[in-house]
């Protein structure tokens, strides 16, 4: 096994962190009958030892050729078990720390007379054990649950003005998809109401962010004439993502990966789709143009690639006065687009996918991907430039959506006086 040490390394945190938890069991479980204890106790250990077992497992499960739909299921149960003893932790570690104060306390200051003769026991809090382990059955009952969000598709619907869009333009109506991970799907039927979802809309333009596949363009073996049903008057228009490129398979052979990677362009020009490889077309409506901007993917971060070339793509906008920048992660509108290309009006990307796991209301929204992106959801503006990030179409890793729904976006544009 690759990395064993790691592995290994890994599974003792775990059961130290599953021994932890058992402590706040422990205390719950202290008042119950001597045999309720025992079954309660019995249960947490009998499901802490499938959990570890399935993790040692999963290595071998994910090896195996065909869908992973059913081991993406374990993962996702397992990985939730995980977080949701951690979270419960917090409140346990909470506990404890409030525990050592009052030790110190107790060593530092002159003793309380009670405690002279004997010693100072210091208990642990029922109220913050019940507490934490709410929290954590809580966080494991929302993942558990938004496994049945992951085909609950989202229609949302913005206008956005521009005051450099040409009149002609105005009215214009585009849907973004993005990040359709077609690896993860494991529901035509689904998929296709999501299509038709985007049909009923009569755009004039589609334009499509980035991550196709998880990895293999034989995912869209079976997908790929669904998505074909889709077109648009003004065409449809496609980048690449960082998944799209497979550096996240290991490769017998250079070549292996180059060809992977020329039949998933392929795929695109089968379903009609144009690609886009750092390079831009022009559109036209009433003798009045637009551009419509495509770069492979380029991040900011340093842990994804940076395929792109803006510079090169951009190269012919020069004299268009309104852009359409399709550019996969939302980092680069900051990194690049805001200081360089200010003609560039309106940025589209995804690959977030809102971690898709957080919560949306009205004037509020969060998700832990928000501590690693400043842009990771929705509508940004700054001056004339309009950066919107699409929550994602599909899913990868955890088979599910937990407040952030999969995405469908509808743009309609209008000339701002």
């Amino acid at each position: 096994m690759r990395n064993a040490p790691f592995w290994w390394i890994f599974l003792a945190l775990l059961l130290i962190l599953d021994w932890y938890v058992f402590q706040a069991i422990r205390t719950i479980t202290a008042g119950l009958p001597v045999r309720s204890r025992l079954v309660c106790h019995v249960i947490y250990w009998s499901i802490t030892v499938l959990s570890v077992s399935l993790i040692i497992l999963l290595p071998y499960f994910f090896s195996k050729p065909g869908p992973h739909y059913a081991r993406s299921i374990l993962f996702a149960l397992v990985a939730g078990l995980f977080f949701a003893k951690l979270i419960a932790s917090l409140f346990f570690l909470t506990d404890d720390l409030r525990r050592v104060v009052q030790w110190l306390s107790y060593q530092v200051l002159p003793k309380n007379k009670s405690l002279e003769n004997g010693d100072l026991v210091l208990t642990r809090s029922v109220f913050l054990s019940w507490a934490g382990l709410i929290a954590g059955a809580g966080l494991f009952s929302a993942l558990s649950y938004g496994i049945n969000n992951r085909y609950r598709y989202q229609l949302k619907k913005l206008r956005l003005g521009f005051s450099n869009l040409p009149a002609s333009f105005d009215g214009l109506k585009i849907v973004q998809l993005s990040d359709i991970h077609a690896g993860s799907f494991t529901n035509p039927t689904a998929v296709e109401r999501g299509i038709q979802m985007v049909i009923e809309q009569k755009p004039d333009l589609i334009l499509f962010t980035g991550d196709l596949v998880n990895n293999l363009a034989s995912e869209m073996d079976e997908y790929w004439p669904l998505f074909a049903k889709l077109k648009a008057p003004m065409g449809v228009y496609s980048i690449t993502g960082n998944h799209d490129y497979a550096d996240y398979v290991q490769w017998k052979s250079p070549a292996q990966k180059i060809a992977n990677f020329e039949k998933l362009k392929a795929v695109h020009a089968k379903m009609g789709w144009q690609l886009l490889m750092n390079e831009h077309v022009v559109v036209t409506r009433n003798q009045s143009s637009i551009g419509i901007i495509g770069i492979e993917n380029w991040s900011a971060k340093s842990r994804f690639p940076k395929y792109g070339d803006l510079k090169t793509a951009y190269s012919g906008c020069e004299q268009i006065p309104f852009s359409i920048l399709l550019s996969h992660d939302p980092s680069h509108w900051r990194a690049e687009v805001l200081e360089k290309y200010p003609s560039v009006a309106l940025t589209l990307s995804g690959h977030t996918h809102g971690m898709q796991f957080g919560f949306e209301i009205p004037g509020l929204q969060w998700s832990p991907v928000q501590y690693v992106y400043n842009e990771w959801a929705g509508l940004y503006r700054k001056d004339e430039q309009a950066l919107y990030v699409n929550r994602g179409f599909g899913f990868i890793g955890y088979p599910g959506r937990v407040g952030i729904l999969p995405e469908i976006t509808v743009i309609e544009l209008f000339s701002k006086d």
